[in-house]
């Protein structure tokens, strides 16, 4: 089953949430608009506006990516 989240995040949140998205052993997507990049690339994840409402996309649970996800969410 597909989950989608929608996050905001700074400069300064990217590392922590790339980190959170290698450990986990499923695809994750973010995208915005029609830009879409792996959430493990931390390159990737800069290329994106990061002043703009980002959408989270993945297949798996993993309690730390959930938890991680939870503190950048927006309503």
């Amino acid at each position: 089953m597909e989950h989608k989240r929608k996050i905001r995040l700074t400069p300064a949140d990217v590392h922590e949430f790339v980190t959170s998205a290698e450990k986990c052993d499923f695809d994750i997507d973010v995208f915005y608009n029609r830009f879409t990049v792996d959430a493990k690339s931390i390159l990737g994840v800069f290329s994106l506006d990061l002043n703009r409402t980002l959408t989270v996309q993945y297949a798996g649970i993993d309690p730390h990516f959930e938890a991680t996800l939870n503190k950048f969410c927006v309503a």
